[in-house]
């Protein structure tokens, strides 16, 4: 797990993320977001058509912190660089 991602989820078990699609490698980093709270900058090398690039970011977020992928969940974003997910316990 990076411990500097995971510091970055609130207690609602919830992730802000900005993505970056069609990116030349697959990574995350953390950075302040607009108002100066911390979010994680999620690079993925995949397109932003029918999915593939929010497939890929909760496949990379779940990756990153040790959990399966299927308690990544997409919250909000679907179409938007900024995202949401929730991490189920």
């Amino acid at each position: 797990m990076q411990p500097e991602i995971a510091a970055l989820i609130r207690p609602d078990g919830l992730l802000a993320l900005r993505v970056t699609p069609k990116a030349s490698a697959d990574r995350i980093v953390a950075e302040p977001d607009a108002e100066g709270g911390p979010r994680a900058r999620v690079h993925v090398t995949a397109a932003p058509e029918d999915g593939k690039a929010n497939r890929a970011v909760v496949t990379l977020v779940a990756k990153a912190l040790g959990v399966a992928k299927s308690r990544v969940t997409l919250v909000r974003g679907a179409t938007s660089r900024d995202k949401l997910v929730r991490i189920v316990e």
